[in-house]
């Protein structure tokens, strides 16, 4: 597998630091808010990858954290008048919701800050032993001119990030770029015992300690948001690299913007939309569609067109996959056909064609491709002459393509409702009475309640709308 590596700009030979093993770290949500479709983006197609990995065999290691602990949750404290426990572990419990609507598997760890103060607080004074880092009023910062390497993720030096970077005038620092990894305490603010006194922590000290606490000095894959790049996960280097000596991640992936009706999204422009909010007007699994179905280093643009689009592109996928169940569970042929082996090598290719381009740098738009041409591929090739065993076959490649991507997996109910079955069944007794005025008002009763049906030669198939 090949990975597009932002620390080197190009595509590397994916090499884990242990055979069969993968240890990933995401960077996860600040917990002050419902997540936006921005934030969805990353957790999607980096949750993806962990699936493909073990689709592969791998062993994963996935860590996806909480920021518990920061300006803007101490803010919401403050305006609904709870703690700043209480907003984080309301938000917590929001973002379990959108992200099971998303199709999003649980990180084998979600590590919190606030449970790892101690953590922080030992690896913030070894960098302060080895003069990488400083204190200056009950605060401590990162000394980025004692670190070489600072500016190889963003490929910037640091005059260039100097007169690039919006940076906070602020007396304490040596450096302009010198960055917090302790905050003195300020009146209503949460605050931990330290030896620099009572604060907390600083924003980007915390994915290198959890990191390190969780996978070790060097992990396989750290990825996020493109806006993640620069500063935070260059500042995750520095000070992850200094107190090691070692590489921190051998790996760095990070997913393109999201635009919003070709904009950037911005709660100025009206364009800003939580999870929570698309959830009211599409199922989320077409949000997750829509993501995979654009390469993640790709920008994409968000729009209710963009939306109609996946929720047509998806139905696709479903239709192929019950019309092919609905043929199965009517054949009477059981073992392959002698003009049906010669369609086995294509069906195979299929699978083939999936992982080549999963295979290369994630393309998980090439994969659903394939899985439309799997689509066609079983409609054209599938009847109510075919072998049970060949239809078992496609369905079983079908199931094994979406699984991976965690689409077109939901089960329709095996059960209709009372109501819904005694009108299908009341719609077969008025068409063989001729009562097709009955059929058709039955019909149009049981669209009302988003059941469609179609009539074939194997009998009454329904779809739900």
């Amino acid at each position: 597998m090949k990975i597009y590596n932002t620390l080197t700009r190009q595509k590397e030979e994916f090499i884990p630091i242990e055979e069969g093993k993968v240890k990933m770290y995401v960077c996860g949500p600040t917990v002050y808010n419902y997540i936006h479709i921005g934030n969805a983006r990353p957790f999607i197609m980096f949750e993806t990858l962990r699936r493909y990995f073990e689709y592969k065999g791998y062993e994963v290691t996935f860590v996806q954290n909480f920021t518990d602990v920061d300006d803007k949750i101490i803010k919401r404290s403050h305006e609904e008048n709870i703690t700043p426990e209480e907003v984080a572990n309301k938000y917590i419990k929001e973002y379990f919701v959108d992200a099971d609507g998303l199709g999003i598997k649980r990180a084998d760890v979600h590590p919190r800050v606030t449970e790892n103060i101690q953590e922080i607080i030992d690896f913030v004074k070894e960098l302060q032993d080895k003069g990488y880092a400083y204190e200056s009023d009950g605060d401590v910062y990162f000394d980025t001119k004692k670190f070489e390497g600072y500016g190889k993720l963003s490929r910037q030096n640091q005059e260039d990030l100097e007169a690039g970077a919006r940076i906070e005038v602020n007396d304490k620092k040596k450096n302009p770029m010198d960055f917090v990894l302790w905050k003195s305490k300020k009146e209503g603010e949460p605050g931990w015992q330290s030896p620099w006194g009572e604060g907390r922590p600083g924003w980007h000290i915390e994915c290198s300690v959890m990191s390190n606490r969780y996978l070790g000095e060097t992990i396989d894959i750290h990825a996020g948001g493109q806006d993640l790049s620069f500063p935070h996960h260059e500042n995750e280097i520095a000070q992850s690299e200094s107190k090691s000596g070692k590489t921190f991640s051998n790996y760095w992936m990070h997913n393109g913007y999201i635009n919003i009706n070709n904009e950037k999204m911005s709660k100025s422009k009206g364009n800003f939309f939580t999870v929570r909010d698309i959830s009211k007007k599409y199922d989320l699994e077409i949000v997750r569609f829509f993501m995979l179905s654009a390469h993640y280093r790709n920008p994409v643009n968000f729009s209710d067109e963009m939306l109609a689009q996946a929720k047509a592109g998806l139905e696709r996928i479903y239709n192929a996959k019950e019309k092919l169940g609905f043929t199965i569970n009517n054949l009477t042929n059981k073992d392959i056909l002698e003009e049906e082996k010669n369609l086995l090598d294509e069906l195979s290719n299929y699978k083939n064609k999936f992982i080549e381009a999963m295979d290369d740098d994630l393309n998980t738009a090439d994969a659903i491709s394939v899985i439309f041409e799997l689509s066609r591929f079983t409609n054209t090739n599938i009847n109510e002459n075919s072998s049970l065993e060949f239809a078992n076959k496609c369905l079983d490649l079908f199931n094994e393509l979406t699984g991976v991507l965690n689409i077109a997996n939901k089960k329709q109910e095996e059960i209709l409702d009372k109501e819904i079955e005694d009108l299908i069944n009341k719609r077969v007794e008025a068409k063989k009475n001729k009562d097709f005025k009955l059929a058709d008002e039955i019909r149009q009763n049981l669209l009302d309640k988003g059941i469609i049906l179609e009539d074939t030669r194997q009998g009454t198939k329904w779809k739900r709308a």
